[in-house]
């Protein structure tokens, strides 16, 4: 029997039941054995399928809301890093953010910069100075580099791992960055291409099957903020 005072609460608050799922799993199953083995009770077999869409249904919600939150998360990065890369009032400065506090805030092991020029050994004293950040490259090194030696078509982002023996762009570092994400640069009317590389040491960090709409976005500000530098 049950207590009184249970029993008194039980009734006058009955959506306590209602409410744990696994006391309501109890009272199904013992309803079900009361019945007997020749009994099928239909509306046991309803609730069952029931719960299980309602677990998948709680699935799909916890993982959309998720991918809202890490979407959310990823949108005020590129924000901050652009805030960051607006402030340099110098063209020396603007690359040594990149390498400090952009790179930082974009969670990136490493970030080069490719000009192509039709005349690479001019910048010696710029290279020695900045050779982290920028690298100098012959016209076509960048659609090269973005296609990977094969023959498909050319894509303003471009995501992938890095080849253990690829040390044309990270030199030193080649033995330690493993993804890299890749962004084209147009600099107007003119002028040659150019490329802002971001590299991790992380291999998983840039595949190929993650989004890239916010580095579209980050380079699309990059590359306007590169052309008043250019003038």
């Amino acid at each position: 029997m049950i207590e009184p005072d249970m029993r008194d609460r039980l009734l006058s608050e009955p959506e306590l039941l209602l409410e744990d799922k696994d006391v309501m799993n109890a009272l199904i199953a013992a309803n079900e054995r009361a019945m007997g083995s020749n009994i099928v009770d239909l509306r046991g077999i309803a609730m069952e399928r029931m719960e299980a869409r309602l677990e998948r249904l709680e699935d799909t919600h916890r993982s959309v809301i998720a991918a809202a939150y890490e979407n959310l998360a990823g949108t005020n990065q590129i924000h901050r890093a652009i805030l960051q890369m607006l402030d340099p009032l110098s063209f020396e400065e603007f690359l040594k953010s990149l390498a400090g506090e952009v790179a930082a805030t974009l969670r990136v092991d490493c970030i080069r910069l490719v000009l192509e020029s039709v005349q690479p050994e001019d910048s010696p004293a710029l290279l020695r100075k900045l050779g982290d950040v920028l690298y100098v490259a012959e016209p076509g090194f960048v659609t090269d580099y973005l296609a990977g030696g094969r023959n498909v078509p050319m894509r303003p982002v471009v995501l992938r791992q890095v080849a253990p023996d690829n040390d044309a762009l990270y030199g030193e570092r080649a033995g330690w960055i493993r993804s890299e994400a890749l962004m084209r640069l147009d600099f107007g009317k003119g002028r040659l291409p150019g490329m802002l590389v971001l590299g991790a040491e992380d291999p998983h960090q840039f595949k190929p099957t993650h989004g890239t709409d916010l580095l579209a976005f980050f380079a699309g500000v990059f590359e306007r903020t590169m052309r008043r530098w250019l003038q």
